[in-house]
């Protein structure tokens, strides 16, 4: 319980008006006494309030996407009657009182699992010189993921028209690595689909017809060691590389792939194996993970999947550290040896424009001096890991995760899975 400004204004009137009267001691004395006994019996009334509070069921949210998010109050007291609602730096509410009703749209800043607590209740008096505090409801779990929905739409429009192309299902044929039938040759064949033997044989050019294999695996890697908890944006390397991990998902699911992940930092931190209809069981699996400051152990988590069936390796990590990137390479023939391996990594958009932009002074010229110093070690390791077989899948933010669709379908378009 609290007294309101009405009741301290009042007070200090009286104050002034003792003052002014200069002797009017008991008559100040008298209404003072009577302001505080009308205070507390507002008080007494607030306390009385009982207001009912309906708060929703929030449902689970997709990063960046917004949610109707309303709180009902019935109160037949009189007097004022104000709602506040705190929510967690992970979360933004945007609210618009109402006649006592709070409405707005929840928005999830971060994925993860995040706490609503519970709405604060200001009841006024009927006299408006005192008001009470309470807490209503219960706290409300929240829980941010990846958008999926988005990833869907977006892996859906990249790879329509493509995937006739990669075989989406086992009765179209294409150039691929399990083998169909026989037939006559056509201008268009590949040279190496000849069948020489049956050339000889017919006495006419024949060729072999492929089907693609849809018994393939896609093993995404993440890394959650110190490097991915860089800030780009208003989001991490980490966030960026989740969505994209969604959307890549999406796109193998829909080529009839199983997909699997693994995250890791000194240890392994999530192991899900391969499997039919992955996309949702993987960004589940990882939706709160959260980069570390630790070194990441590539040797570890490269041994982990280099013994499994042959599979397309997905690593999504940073390579702007050179001392981080070395240890990747070191580690990296472990799986080249057996699989198809793309290292995606996200371009920094405020790094390229540092060291593009004309220097305006000393600080500029040093700030664009590491800038270019940080690329030089990217563009490095990025050569080092190609010589090594493997792929390397490079964009901003923004199209990540288009740019790694783009790159699993050319692999599926080359039967390099």
């Amino acid at each position: 319980m609290s007294p309101t400004r009405r009741a301290a204004a009042l007070i200090g009137l009286l104050a002034v008006a003792t003052v002014a009267l200069q002797g009017a001691w008991g008559i100040a004395a008298f209404l003072a006494v009577g302001v505080a006994g009308l205070t507390i019996a507002d008080a007494a009334a607030a306390v009385r309030r009982r207001p009912e509070v309906v708060r929703p069921r929030v449902p689970t949210l997709a990063r960046g996407t917004g949610v109707e998010f309303e709180i009902r109050v019935s109160d037949e007291g009189q007097g004022s009657l104000r709602l506040r609602q705190p929510v967690p730096p992970e979360l933004a509410l945007n609210l618009q009182e109402s006649r006592g009703d709070l409405r707005g749209v929840l928005v999830g800043r971060n994925r993860g699992v995040h706490t609503i607590p519970a709405t604060t209740v200001r009841s006024g008096g009927p006299l408006g010189f005192a008001t009470c505090d309470r807490l209503a409801g219960t706290p409300i779990d929240v829980v941010v993921m990846p958008d999926l929905p988005r990833a869907r739409r977006m892996a859906e429009s990249r790879a329509r028209g493509r995937l006739a192309e990669t075989g989406k299902i086992r009765s179209r044929l294409g150039i691929g690595t399990e083998f169909e039938t026989i037939r006559d040759y056509t201008p268009d064949d590949d040279v190496r689909q000849i069948n020489w033997t049956a050339t000889a044989r017919t006495g006419r050019p024949m060729s072999n017809q492929y089907r693609v294999d849809e018994n393939r695996d896609l093993m995404c890697l993440i890394d959650a060691g110190r490097l991915m908890a860089a800030p780009l944006g208003t989001s991490t390397r980490m966030d960026i590389a989740l969505d994209a991990v969604a959307a890549l998902a999406v796109a193998a699911e829909h080529a009839g792939d199983r997909v699997g992940t693994i995250a890791f930092g000194s240890t392994i931190l999530r192991h899900l194996s391969p499997r039919r209809r992955g996309a949702e069981p993987v960004v589940r699996a990882l939706f709160d993970l959260e980069a570390a400051e630790v070194e990441s152990d590539y040797e570890r988590a490269f041994t982990a999947v280099a013994g499994a069936k042959r599979a397309l390796i997905a690593l999504f990590t940073d390579l702007m550290d050179e001392a981080a990137t070395s240890s990747l390479i070191e580690a990296l023939p472990v799986l080249t040896r057996r699989h198809a391996v793309m290292a995606v990594t996200c371009l920094d958009s405020d790094l390229l424009s540092i060291s593009t932009r004309p220097p305006a002074g000393v600080h500029d010229a040093l700030r664009e001096a590491a800038a270019v110093d940080l690329l030089d070690n990217s563009a490095r390791s990025v050569e080092l890991i190609r010589r090594m077989g493997a792929v390397v899948v490079e964009s901003p933010p923004d199209s990540l995760g288009a740019a790694c669709v783009d790159g699993y379908l050319r692999l599926k378009r080359r039967a390099r899975l």
